[in-house]
């Protein structure tokens, strides 16, 4: 029976468990967007992970959101995450870079006055985190049609970069209220032009960014990340299964190398969702590799292996204080308590200095 234990195969690459740490952003890159000695070490803690799906990555200033992000769009950005993954891959681990571009959810502030960029003239809801205090999405600059082709080849151009910088694979950040989710859901996408109304306009954005990276590699080493269930940053749709079963179907054809697809959160759930069982309603519909995030304990991890409807688990905030979550897994080990006052910030504390289990 397939369990966590069990190995997997991702398109050639071969995977010891089905255990995925999760993209979680941590803000410990430089000020300018370069990956640090000590993401190094958090991910090489890390490297016993089935698959490690690294933390957000901005494709272009433009694309910049969060303070201390790391990009992948200049050298010395390419050569601090060559860093990263020979050591990771030197201790025996896989990994794939995330990328995104911000779009409505970033400030003036954080990109040198200009304002930011999203589908339509509709604000994020929630507040932005600035060194001076948290403030209020500012209203987006709607993207001129003129402006989008260039967006989608700085993925195209992300992609190569991941490729030179070692990395495994490339996943898409389409999930979660960012540039490729505005587009996508009817919620923040009020646009009457070829990007704009019918699903099949919304997601083109979306498949055009991913028909770019696939161009910049090949289709097996491209993955995608969905979120049909989460209304972060007020995202909403509203035809949530017409949108995201269209979109995965299409991803399906272009035979994309993974897909991740989370499920809602206890809140979301408390609050009400048109789609309560994500796995179980999308699995259908990708025949590839397909990873589940959101909510997963061992039991419930191995319950949604054994039952095909999912390929991997990804595992969140239990990996930020469970460097060896792994072992702790196999052995049903205590695990340590994350402090959410270090999520974010800089330094080692929270980041690197979480204990593992005596051997």
């Amino acid at each position: 029976m397939t369990d966590l234990f069990s190995s997997f195969d991702i398109h050639g690459l071969a995977v010891p468990n089905r255990i995925a740490m999760s993209a979680m952003t941590r803000t410990r890159a430089t000020d300018d967007g370069v990956p640090t000695d000590l993401m190094r070490d958090y991910y090489v803690q890390r490297a016993a992970a089935g698959l490690i799906v690294t933390e957000c990555t901005q494709v272009s200033d433009q694309g910049h959101g969060v303070i201390r992000c790391p990009g992948i769009h200049r050298p010395d950005q390419i050569a601090g995450w060559r860093k990263v993954t020979e050591a990771v891959h030197a201790a025996g681990g896989r990994m794939y870079l995330q990328i995104w571009h911000c779009g409505r959810v970033a400030h003036p502030e954080m990109r040198g006055g200009a304002a930011p960029v999203g589908p339509s003239p509709l604000p994020a809801t929630g507040d932005f985190f600035l060194p001076r205090g948290r403030v209020e999405f500012p209203t987006p600059r709607p993207l001129g049609i003129e402006e989008i082709a260039p967006i989608v080849e700085t993925f195209a151009q992300a992609t190569r970069n991941a490729r030179k910088a070692g990395f495994d694979g490339v996943e898409l950040h389409g999930a979660n209220g960012y540039l490729q989710d505005q587009f996508l859901q009817d919620g923040s996408n009020h646009r009457d032009d070829a990007y704009g109304g019918s699903v099949e306009n919304r997601a083109r954005l979306m498949l055009e960014t991913v028909e770019a990276m696939i161009g910049a590699w090949d289709e097996t080493h491209i993955a995608v990340r969905l979120s049909p269930s989460s209304s972060l940053y007020g995202m909403k749709d509203s035809a949530k299964l017409e949108t995201f079963g269209y979109l995965v179907r299409a991803l399906d054809a272009l035979g994309i190398g993974m897909l991740t697809m989370l499920e809602p959160n206890a809140k979301a759930l408390e609050a009400g969702v048109e789609i309560e069982r994500v796995a179980e309603t999308f699995r259908s519909m990708f025949r590839g590799p397909f990873i589940i995030n959101t909510g997963f304990d061992k039991a419930k991890a191995n319950a949604v292996l054994a039952a095909g409807n999912a390929d991997m688990v990804a595992f969140g905030v239990p990996y930020l204080a469970n460097p060896d979550l792994v072992e702790r897994l196999r052995t049903d080990a205590a695990m340590n308590k994350p402090d959410p006052a270090t999520f974010y910030g800089e330094g080692p504390k929270g980041y690197t200095d979480y204990p593992v289990v005596a051997a």
